[in-house]
C-alpha cells in the first residue's frame, strides 16, 4: 500500500491540469489513504506567472472536500515554494494566507536558468550544471522556513539524457545538503516525477538515498508530482522500494507544519 502522496499540483497551480475533487477521486480509487495538495508559489523574476496560486479559494475547496471524503481519505494543505531564501518576504506573507500543514522549498532556478530548460543543459557542463545547482539548495537550506526538500537532484530529470549523471561526483556538496537536512529535522521528498520522463529517474538518486539512512536521516515523504489526476500515486511503488532499500523504515506525515514518523 502506498500510504500518502504529498507532492500534487491541481489548477490553482499555473502547470496544473485538473481539479482537487478529481485528484481526491483518484487517490480514493488507487487505495491511498492521505494526499496533500503542494501548489506552486513562484514569485521570483523569470516565472511566467508570478503569484498565480491564490490560496484562501483554494483552502475553501479542500475544507469541502475534507468534508465531503470524511473517512475515506485524509486532505493535507500544502506548498511548494520556489526559491523562497531569495524572496523570504512573500514566502512568509504566503504562508500567513492558509493553515498550511507542509512546506516544500525547491530549486527551479539558478540564476536566470531554468532547472528544466534542454537549451540550458546544450551549452553547459554537467559539472556547471550540477554544482551550480546544489550549492543553490545549499543556500536555500541555510535560511528557508520550510519542512521538506523538494526532490534533490531535479535538474537531472531533463539533463541526464544529454549528459548523464554520477552522484558520486558531487558527493561532497549533496552529503553537506544532506547533514543540514538532519540537522534541520527536515524531510525529503522522495519523488518520482522523474520515472515518467525519458531520464527514469527517482529523486533523489537511491544512492543518495543510502547516503542519507547511513548518515542517520529518516524523514522522508513520498510525492507522485502529479500535474493531472492520471498522475497520482504513480511509480510511488518504486520510490517506496527505495526507500526500504535504503534502511529507512518510516515515512513522515504533516500536520499544521508538526512532523509524525510513522512506520512502513
Amino acid at each position: 500500500m502506498i500510504p500518502l502522496d504529498y507532492h500534487m499540483h491541481t489548477r490553482f497551480s499555473e502547470d496544473g491540469d485538473d481539479t482537487l475533487e478529481a485528484m481526491c477521486r483518484r487517490a480514493i480509487e488507487l487505495g491511498i489513504p492521505e494526499i496533500g495538495f503542494s501548489e506552486h508559489w513562484d514569485v521570483g523574476p523569470y516565472e511566467k506567472n508570478p503569484r498565480f496560486f491564490q490560496p484562501e479559494p483554494w483552502y475553501a475547496e479542500l475544507e469541502r472536500l475534507r468534508d465531503l471524503f470524511a473517512g475515506k481519505l485524509t486532505i493535507r494543505a500544502g506548498i511548494e515554494i520556489a526559491e523562497p531564501h531569495l524572496y523570504p518576504q512573500p514566502a512568509a506573507e504566503v504562508l500567513t494566507r492558509a493553515p498550511f500543514d507542509y512546506v516544500l522549498g525547491s530549486v527551479h532556478f539558478v540564476g536566470p536558468h531554468f532547472m528544466f530548460d534542454e537549451a540550458y543543459f546544450r551549452t553547459h557542463t554537467a559539472d556547471e550544471v550540477y554544482r551550480a545547482y546544489f550549492a543553490e539548495v545549499e543556500t536555500l537550506l541555510q535560511t528557508a522556513d520550510i519542512d521538506i526538500l523538494a526532490h534533490l537532484d531535479v535538474p537531472v530529470r531533463t539533463a541526464k539524457p544529454i549528459f548523464g549523471y554520477d552522484p558520486t561526483r558531487y558527493e561532497d556538496q549533496i552529503r553537506r545538503i544532506l547533514q543540514m537536512v538532519i540537522d534541520r529535522n527536515l524531510a525529503l521528498d522522495v519523488n518520482a516525477g522523474g520515472l515518467r520522463k525519458a531520464a527514469q529517474n527517482l529523486m533523489p538518486d537511491p544512492l543518495i538515498l543510502k547516503w542519507y539512512a547511513g548518515m542517520g536521516g529518516e524523514r522522508v515523504t513520498l510525492g507522485s508530482d502529479a500535474h493531472a489526476a492520471s498522475q497520482v500515486g504513480l511509480h510511488l511503488d518504486t520510490a517506496l522500494d527505495a526507500v526500504r532499500a535504503a534502511g529507512i523504515s518510516h515515512v513522515t506525515q504533516f500536520e499544521l507544519r508538526q512532523a509524525h514518523l510513522v512506520s512502513l
